[in-house]
């Protein structure tokens, strides 16, 4: 069975490099390994120093990494509210897309960084291709957005599905008055691109929630303001009883020296980090040592990787 590693927290705390380090090490134990960003501002191919897109692209051996397009999210959805709106067309109510947008998401259409994240989370949930899949995700605000979307979208379709079989059986109404029981009536045998979507939404959220398959690492830096937007993101993932079980605390100081100011950052490191170590007792700490400049190349990534996996 798959399972499913997603690592969140705050732009520029160091994500990408994680959860990159991750797929290194899972790829390294022998797990075929996919890394996957639905990051809008794609940096995993920097991070790996290879060229990738929208489609796997294997690394190294049992290491492949992909970079989710924003528009293919977009796309399926749009052509949920084309369909209805062509079928509704044909019995005599005509929407324009505002119409239909608005009718079917109560005003709330999801933006496409989320889709298209949540469409690459259900396409590799869905495949057994791989032995793990890790997840280097938006800041915040995107991931908790993601969250929720699920059931926005459980929603949107429920009240597509009401309508539009309200609209076929007054259609099929209409015909039987016109044309008696000969009237020929809409088949329901065929695919059902709305009950489709709700399903892979509910299969989703199924999984994002299941401990037994998925483990969310937030990572963050130790600073005030960072410690206190992880401490609200914990929160806000166990409100949505999705699985926190790991923070990475990346960028520590290991050894100051002799620069005092060094030193200096070093304390407030520490007790951010104790601060942390306070409020979410629960959770394994993992600490990550600063490195000067960004973390690139397999290397170098190979070098973070060591700091995962054990408790600080």
């Amino acid at each position: 069975m798959t399972e499913f590693v997603l690592y969140g927290g705050k732009g520029g705390v160091g994500k990408t490099t994680v959860a990159t380090a991750t797929g290194l090490s899972l790829a390294r134990e022998g797990f075929e390994t996919l890394v996957v960003s639905t990051d809008p501002a794609h940096s995993l191919a920097d991070a790996v120093e290879a060229n990738l897109g929208g489609n796997p692209t294997e690394i190294r051996d049992g290491f492949w990494g992909v970079e989710v397009d924003p528009q293919t999210g977009i796309d399926r959805y749009q052509s949920l509210f084309e369909t209805l709106a062509a079928e509704f067309s044909e019995a005599g109510i005509d929407l324009d897309e505002a119409e239909v947008s608005a009718l079917f998401t109560s005003g709330i259409m999801p933006g496409s960084d989320e889709l298209a994240a949540l469409e690459g989370i259900e396409t590799y949930v869905g495949n057994d291709r791989w032995d793990r899949v890790v997840f280097d995700t938006a800041p915040t605000g995107h991931t908790l957005r993601l969250l929720d979307l699920p059931e926005v979208i459980d929603r949107g379709m429920a009240t597509a599905l009401d309508l539009r079989d309200q609209v076929r059986r007054k259609v099929d109404t209409a015909r039987t008055m016109m044309f008696g029981p000969m009237a020929g009536r809409r088949s329901d045998d065929g695919p059902d691109d709305l009950s489709e979507m709700r399903d892979r939404m509910e299969r989703v959220g199924t999984v994002l929630r299941d401990p037994d398959r998925t483990a969310f690492r937030a990572v963050t830096i130790p600073e005030t303001m960072a410690v206190r937007e992880t401490e609200r993101l914990v929160e806000q993932l166990r409100s949505f009883e999705v699985p926190v079980t790991t923070l990475v605390v990346n960028k520590v100081i290991d050894d100051p020296g002799d620069c005092e100011r060094c030193r200096g950052k070093k304390a407030v490191q520490t007790e951010a980090i104790e601060t942390l170590r306070r409020s979410l007792p629960d959770l394994d700490l993992w600490t990550v040592p600063d490195e000067s400049g960004e973390v690139t190349g397999i290397d170098a990534l190979e070098g973070i990787s060591t700091h995962l996996g054990t408790k600080s």
